[in-house]
Parts: structure tokens; sequence; C-alpha cells
């Protein structure tokens, strides 16, 4: 069975869906607090050597925080993927964002920790790919971001996944890019 490699008009139908929400298309009842969507260096030789290559099409839905983790600063609960446009380690993932403007608006920072599931190599032979180890990974972001009106955001975003030594190959995957966020 062949992969999965998106090619040129898929990210762009992609890019259209995401300009097609308006101040209009918010609900008061939403459980959506915010749509990401960007492009991203994959395997960027960051904190880990760079094997993989090509770019990565991202994209994230954050959720409101519900009212149990207020304890924990109210983060919001995300979804989201990495689509390798080259056929190398594609990623879903899903964890908790925590997002503060510790200058004045409009800038802001946002910090997440989650999971990851992935379809790259737990043992990689060929020199061109990772030996992640696991299939599931641990995940980490840092983000810095400008809001550009009330709805919508601009964003670089550095991401790490990694199995944090639990098993006996633990080859990261550091992904750096920009997103473009659509606020409800």
């Amino acid at each position: 069975m062949g992969r999965f490699v998106p090619n040129a008009s898929w990210v762009v139908v992609v890019a259209a869906a995401l300009t097609t929400f308006s101040p209009a298309a918010r609900a008061q009842d939403s459980f959506l607090s915010e749509i990401k969507g960007g492009i991203m260096a994959h395997d960027a030789p960051l904190l880990a050597s760079e094997k993989e290559g090509g770019v990565d099409v991202n994209l994230e839905a954050l959720f409101l925080s519900p009212d149990f983790l207020s304890f924990l600063a109210s983060p919001r609960p995300h979804v989201g993927t990495h689509i390798n446009t080259s056929g190398d380690t594609n990623q879903l993932y899903a964890g908790l964002t925590w997002t503060w403007y510790p200058f004045q608006n409009p800038l802001w920072g946002a910090f997440s920790f989650g999971g990851s599931v992935h379809d790259g190599k737990l043992h990689a032979t060929e020199r061109d790919r990772k030996a992640l180890g696991s299939r599931v990974l641990f995940r980490l972001g840092a983000e810095i971001g400008y809001d550009v009106t009330e709805d919508w955001r601009i964003s670089l975003l550095w991401d790490h996944v990694s199995n944090a030594d639990l098993a006996d190959e633990n080859e990261s995957i550091n992904n750096v890019g920009v997103r473009l966020g659509f606020r409800f």
C-alpha cells in the first residue's frame, strides 16, 4: 500500500477552506475557539539532526477550555496534524495549549503539551529517515504570534516530538513554520 503524499492542489483546497471563515461564521454556542493552518519546515535542525525533509502542511483546531481545566490556568484542548509533502513522517496530535499576552496586545505567546501518533519509522535503516522508537510520542510546542485583527492572527511555531528516551531509539523531529489562525 502506497503512502499518501498531498500535492499542491490539496494544499490550495485547504488554504481556500481556511479563508472561508468570517465573523458571520461565529456561533454563540460554538465549542471551537480557533482554527489554524500553516506551512512548516519538516525536521528542522533544532535540538536534533536533520534527516527527513520536505514541507509539512499543519492544521489545528483549538477548543474552548472546559471548566474542569480551570485549576490548570484554563488551557485550551487542541487536535492537529502535520502532513508531510515528501512522503516522510506524518503526525496526528492532541493536547493542551496555554496562551498568554506577556506584552501588550497584539503580541502573544503560547505553549502546548500533549501526545502524537505518527506513521514514520520506529527503527530506520535508511539514512534519510528518523528512528522514532515508538508509535506514540510526546509533543511540545512554543508559539509567538501577532493579532492582525480581532478575528485573524499570524504566528511562528516550533514543535518537537520525541519518546523522551522511553524507547531504545529516540531521534526526535522538530518542525518550524508560520501559521494563520482564525478565532471564533
